[in-house]
């Protein structure tokens, strides 16, 4: 276990606002502190879209630590292509006891022999939707930037992207076909800014030494910061969320404040009752779960037939 302040805690990881405050590790716990890229994108992957990951994780492990999320897909191409020529990371969701999903035991195993397996969650956590946003920003905290192959335009993959964006990580996105809705996530990344990723080369030659907020974040969707107009501070009322009946009691929060207009995200912490961090992470899970859609301007709408 790597505690928060340590020597050996992952120093890219620690300048999150919510960095975890315990990380578990199965495996090389130095190798957290390596210089590394992220590889991520979507479970249904095409034959195409995981060979790319593969390859493109087999060329930049040579000199890079490759991080990802254990998921089906383009997650475990990574994985398995970087074990090839390097060494690889996987945040996942559960406890360091749990394999999943389980056909992924063996991988899992393969990875904690020679590189690390890492966790917030407690011994016996079986992974569940609103535990993979925080895996998510695991896996973008961990690295210096993150490559999207083959994420569909609502994908937890994109929201690692976005985590990654407002933490001030490099975007890398590798383009698809556009009669594939499995690519529309990582064209519209491009679109936006991120490095158009072909070769691990494109890679290499953008990758940074150091994170910085400039480049793509330009309006993060979730601003620290309050929108303009809007600088009362939120009330100290607030609470965190500590039970699983607050989870659910934030979830219904939230969504009772939101509709189908789009809401600014500073209205919806300052009238909930839980703290910004709870919403943010509510926010979070409800978009991973398909229920709201993320609009320019820090402001969140619900999806058409959505409610609690």
């Amino acid at each position: 276990m790597i505690f928060a302040g340590e020597a050996g805690y992952p120093p890219l990881l620690a300048m999150l606002d919510d960095a975890p405050a315990i990380l578990s590790v199965l495996g090389d716990r130095w190798l957290l502190l390596d210089r590394a890229v992220a590889l991520v994108g979507g479970r249904n992957a095409s034959a195409n879209g995981q060979r790319m990951a593969e390859t493109l994780a087999a060329e930049l492990a040579h000199s890079l630590l490759i991080v990802s999320g254990l998921a089906r897909g383009i997650d475990a191409a990574a994985h398995t292509g970087a074990l090839q020529t390097g060494r690889t990371v996987a945040a996942v969701a559960g406890g360091l006891d749990v394999s999943y999903p389980p056909e992924h035991a063996d991988l899992q195993r393969r990875i904690a022999e020679t590189g690390a397996v890492v966790t917030e969650a407690p011994l016996g956590t079986t992974p569940q939707a609103r535990h993979f946003p925080r895996r998510n920003r695991i896996i973008a905290g961990l690295a210096l930037g993150v490559v999207v192959v083959e994420a569909a335009l609502r994908s937890g993959s994109l929201i690692t992207a976005r985590l990654a964006q407002e933490a001030g990580r490099e975007l890398f996105a590798v383009p698809g076909s556009p009669l594939d809705p499995r690519s529309r996530g990582a064209n519209d990344l491009i679109r936006q800014g991120a490095h158009l990723t072909e070769t691990a080369q494109d890679v290499l030659d953008n990758l940074p030494d150091h994170p910085s907020r400039e480049g793509l974040a330009r309006v993060p969707l979730f601003a620290r910061g309050p929108s303009p107009g809007l600088a009362e501070p939120a009330p100290d009322w607030q609470e965190p969320i500590e039970t699983a009946e607050d989870l659910v009691k934030a979830h219904r929060q939230v969504i009772d404040l939101l509709g189908t207009s789009p809401t600014a995200v500073d209205d919806v912490v300052r009238r909930c009752q839980f703290s910004a961090a709870a919403v943010m992470a509510v926010l979070l899970e409800l978009e991973l779960a398909g229920r709201i859609e993320t609009l320019p301007g820090s402001r969140v709408a619900l999806l058409p037939g959505t409610a609690f």
